[in-house]
């Protein structure tokens, strides 16, 4: 197989395949809304990942503001996905959790979506990445939206509850992004113009949180 060195500056006799590819699936969170596409997560996990040295290729995303579990599930069976993927991350459930759709319900199509995504990853779960679900509670749309931000903040931690313990069940990376993101409240910087959204520096955050790990994983 063809290795990509890194730089001598880098060099531990560490060595990475020649064009990495990443697969990111999820909701308006993996594709950016409201910041350009360059600040999504994705693409600045790939950035980051390139300034150590790797070879990796665009993020293919299938991702759509509003999606719920199942509506992710089913853009997953009308795509052609080729499960050669060196790395995938996986972040879906606000949604459900906006849309009150029962936990029961989303840990059953969350388990699904996960065991999809390994697939996709040659069957390889050490490339499998899942973010938690933010706190949407503490933003701006959040406080109009007329319900409490402890209830919303409840609701978030039960589908992150789920959505860790099928990960951990599963022997797959986890990264809680959602302790960070309540930080929204107290840091108008961190959300974007649409009061909703978070802005390049919370998706900063993010990439920088996963990139250890996804290193790690990729050697």
């Amino acid at each position: 197989m063809l290795t990509n060195p890194l730089s001598e500056k880098n060099t531990n006799s560490v060595v990475y395949k020649l064009n990495q590819t990443y697969l990111a699936l999820g909701d308006s969170y993996t594709i950016g809304e409201a910041v350009p596409q360059s600040a999504s997560f994705p693409y600045q996990l790939q950035a980051l990942l390139k300034e150590q040295g790797l070879d990796v290729s665009a993020p293919k995303i299938i991702a759509t503001t509003g999606w719920t579990t199942n509506e992710l599930q089913d853009a997953i069976n009308h795509t052609e996905i080729t499960p050669s993927y060196d790395f995938i991350t996986l972040l879906i459930g606000v949604n459900n959790q906006y849309r009150g759709y029962p936990l029961e319900q989303y840990k059953k199509e969350f388990f699904a979506l996960l065991n999809q995504a390994i697939a996709f990853a040659k069957g390889d779960k050490n490339r499998v990445f899942v973010v938690s679900i933010p706190d949407w509670g503490v933003t701006p749309f959040g406080q109009e939206k007329g319900q409490s931000t402890e209830t919303i903040a409840h609701e978030i931690d039960l589908f992150n509850a789920a959505n860790k313990e099928i990960s951990d069940l599963a022997g797959v990376s986890y990264t809680d992004i959602t302790p960070a993101s309540r930080n929204a409240g107290l840091d108008p910087g961190l959300v974007a113009s649409d009061g909703l959204h978070p802005s390049d520096k919370m998706y900063a955050e993010w990439a920088a949180a996963l990139l250890p790990k996804v290193l790690a994983r990729l050697k």
